[in-house]
């Protein structure tokens, strides 16, 4: 028996377990999750806790419709609704990989952090935002989000004062940035993106102390800070 512990859902952290049975896996059954894709030939994709995925089979005809005939490349990121067909297993018995069925499959905006200057300080943004949720896996940072908007693309990015992170001013600070570049607050919109930590790394350490600061709608601060482990998954 094994478990498979998996991602975030309307707001709420949500671990599903998958046993796997003496007659096999349910195709009743589905699982979501955050992953890389990590080889795009074979269709592999290693999920935030470490569980690796063969998806043999796709909502469509063809395995190249992963989601609107976007090609995907080695290191995207992405959240996977799936359907486990069956398990992979080394010599002594233990579950190292699944086939599984690809239900649906969804790119992850993944960005890095951005060094905050007074050239850029307009297009970055001071708007609202919402965090639902937060969690830090496979060196990323990662949020799902929440804003309103209706008309205009809006942009979320992660700032933080120019220059090379001081191990001796911990925790490093870091501020949630959105710019609804003058959007009407009409509808509610849900986000997720991810943004790489690799800057953050401090040489002879293996984890550094992060924390990060947003304004919601009512103007109200929120920090949230966290331990960053080098290359630890969730």
């Amino acid at each position: 028996m094994k478990k498979l512990i998996f991602g975030i859902l309307a707001g709420i952290l949500v671990v599903f377990t998958g046993c796997k049975e003496d007659d096999g896996y349910s195709l009743g059954n589905y699982w979501i999750g955050f992953g890389v894709v990590e080889d795009v030939e074979h269709y592999k994709i290693v999920l935030d806790n470490g569980e690796v995925l063969y998806p043999l089979a796709f909502p469509g005809s063809h395995p190249d419709y992963w989601e609107d005939d976007y090609e995907y490349k080695q290191g995207d990121r992405v959240f996977v609704n799936f359907t486990i067909l069956g398990d992979k297993t080394n010599e002594e018995g233990e579950v190292v990989a699944y086939n599984v069925k690809i239900n649906s499959i969804k790119k992850v905006l993944t960005k890095d952090i951005v060094d905050i200057t007074e050239e850029i300080a307009d297009s970055i943004g001071n708007d609202p935002i919402i965090v639902k949720e937060w969690w830090i896996a496979n060196d990323m940072l990662n949020f799902q989000l929440k804003y309103y908007g209706r008309y205009q693309l809006h942009y979320i990015n992660l700032v933080r004062q120019p220059g090379e992170p001081d191990p001796e001013k911990q925790p490093f600070e870091l501020e949630l940035r959105h710019n609804a570049n003058a959007d009407a607050e009409d509808i509610p919109y849900t986000a997720y993106v991810s943004f790489n930590l690799d800057n953050l790394q401090v040489s002879g350490l293996d984890s550094v102390i992060i924390r990060i600061t947003s304004f919601d709608y009512e103007n109200e601060l929120h920090q949230f800070e966290g331990v960053y482990k080098y290359g630890e998954n969730n």
